[in-house]
């Protein structure tokens, strides 16, 4: 796992000290200028799998951070998002969805979930309106009644919901834990994101930044880079390749001319589930390889060069190395 927070914020308090000093001057060629105090803190998003986690902390980061497709448990471990708003300076860490764990893997996600939602400073519940309370938001409800921290409820995807069932899966939410703040928002299509920002900014303590003004993520782009090619490998083949299929950055050489030779390994377990991910005459993986490469040219802004490749390690979710690689704490 990525550490405990209040080891993070000791790791921080160099830059945002130097920050400080920064906002204390007047701002030039263009910079931001701030005035009055500056608000700070973790905001651990959580919810069921496919709740539409990932594509809000995008929506609210303004860029993407966090990778999506229509598979379930997508997100693996939590990915921190940094957003401004006003004066507040949000961290925003998406968790995987949280469910019943049947595998090594689906219990350190879920583990990493919860771990997450006790280090933040204030938790947000993300709700699928049109499943409702139904499964896995049911249990989720029960383990946050024995978490200390300020909570506040989204219900996502209100496009799609009548006006009058909203407001009865509110009301028995509600019932079950009193949320600071209920907020009805479309994450797909951004509305009543604006007052989702404009609460958690003015709710967050007041402090410095833990990160540069211009920073978005604390995904090193290594891994990032990883976890677009894992997306671009689930929306190809959803339907098709396992769940358990993993990718690796092995290397990364910037070049003379200005571009980046990115080589990485798909992972997967068994040899029938390679012929998938190859495809028939190698189609599937250049197509994977074309959107993740034209993906990360836009965000690397740079001319791209990428190498798939695809190998059989049987059993990898039981190798301690690939939770490491992944972020999450091996469970015993």
């Amino acid at each position: 796992m990525y550490g405990s927070l209040n080891r993070l914020r000791n790791d921080c308090l160099e830059t945002t000290e130097k920050m400080t000093n920064q906002q204390d001057t007047p701002a030039e060629d263009g910079a931001v200028e701030h005035i009055g105090p500056t608000h700070s803190g973790f905001v651990a998003l959580i919810g069921p799998t496919n709740a539409g986690k990932s594509t809000l902390v995008n929506r609210l980061v303004g860029a993407k951070v966090s990778i999506v497709s229509h598979k379930v448990q997508t997100t693996r471990a939590i990915v921190r998002g940094i957003a401004i708003h006003n004066n507040a300076q949000i961290v925003f860490m998406d968790t995987p969805g949280i469910f019943k764990p049947r595998r090594r893997l689906d219990r350190a996600m879920v583990t990493s979930a919860w771990g997450g939602a006790k280090d933040a400073d204030l938790i947000v519940l993300l709700i699928d309106s049109e499943r409702g309370l139904r499964g896995d938001a049911e249990a989720i409800l029960e383990g946050l009644k024995e978490v200390p921290q300020r909570k506040v409820m989204l219900l996502n995807k209100i496009d799609r919901v009548r006006r009058e069932d909203l407001l009865a899966l509110a009301a028995a939410a509600n019932e079950k834990i009193a949320f600071d703040k209920t907020f009805m928002i479309s994450a797909e299509n951004g509305s009543g994101c604006d007052d989702v920002m404009d609460y958690l900014a003015k709710t967050l303590p007041e402090g410095p930044w833990y990160y540069p003004e211009d920073q978005i993520s604390d995904l090193p782009m290594r891994q990032l880079a990883a976890e677009i090619t894992r997306e671009k490998l689930f929306l190809r083949l959803h339907q098709e390749l396992p769940y358990s299929s993993h990718v690796e950055t092995e290397k990364w050489e910037e070049r003379k001319d200005g571009s980046v030779r990115i080589e990485q390994v798909i992972y997967v377990e068994r040899e029938s589930q390679k012929k998938i991910a190859l495809g028939k005459g190698g189609e599937a993986i250049k197509s994977i390889s074309t959107a993740s490469r034209k993906e990360l040219s836009e965000i690397l802004e740079q001319p791209v060069h990428l190498f798939l490749f695809v190998k059989v390690r049987e059993n990898w979710g039981d190798d301690p190395e690939r939770f490491r690689e992944m972020g999450l704490d091996f469970p015993r």
